[in-house]
């Protein structure tokens, strides 16, 4: 197993992660491409909050499931619990000390298509409505 020590930009949130990062993703739905995102996916116990827990900012939007977390001091995204895997969570791989994402393949994951169940879904979130 390999530890990455993980932060945000202003150190305010720190954390770790226990795994073997074999791939990272991209994902094309509105969010991850407004934040340019490139996550590595990793099982629930493979991430620990060491400091800052009260710094994380959650946001949900559509069905909720998804929560993603930022800094709420420098504002960046560091970690989301998944809507498709909720037992995994996606961590934005450039967060993490000495992992290099050119080491491992890219893998380009689909989300537009996923259900928009909110009826005050924004018109520019893509995806089939319900």
């Amino acid at each position: 197993m390999t530890r990455y020590a993980g932060s945000c930009h202003c150190g305010a949130v720190q954390f770790k992660v226990d795994a073997v990062i074999t791939e990272v993703t991209t994902c094309d739905c509105s969010l991850c491409t407004q934040r340019n995102a490139v996550m590595a996916k990793v099982p629930e116990a493979a991430l620990t909050v060491v400091q800052g827990a009260d710094h994380l900012t959650l946001y949900q939007w559509n069905t909720r499931r998804a929560m993603h977390y930022f800094c709420d001091r420098c504002g960046i995204y560091v970690f989301h619990r998944k809507r498709a895997a909720p037992d995994h969570f996606g961590v934005n791989v450039f967060c993490l000390a000495g992992f290099d994402p050119q080491s491992v393949p890219l893998r380009a994951t689909e989300g537009l298509g996923m259900s928009i169940e909110d009826p005050l879904a924004r018109p520019e979130w893509p995806g089939p409505r319900v």
